[in-house]
């Protein structure tokens, strides 16, 4: 038997987005604000790209310390 594949999410919820890169909702929503992290709207739901916050992680990661 064939185990089933995981489906990598494109999108989560402001929380779980949050949690993913270790910052508070606060901050997560001033990274939108400054175009940083990317969001969809689905009605009234408000979801983060994951692939918003890896561009962003790895932006981070790749600027040398200030």
């Amino acid at each position: 038997m064939t185990t089933p594949h995981q489906i990598e999410p494109i999108c989560v919820k402001v929380n779980d987005a949050a949690r993913m890169i270790g910052v508070g909702r606060t901050k997560l929503y001033e990274l939108i604000a400054a175009g940083e992290v990317d969001v969809v709207k689905l009605g009234k739901s408000t979801r983060v790209t994951t692939a918003s916050l890896r561009t962003l992680i790895q932006k981070r990661c790749s600027v040398g310390p200030a």
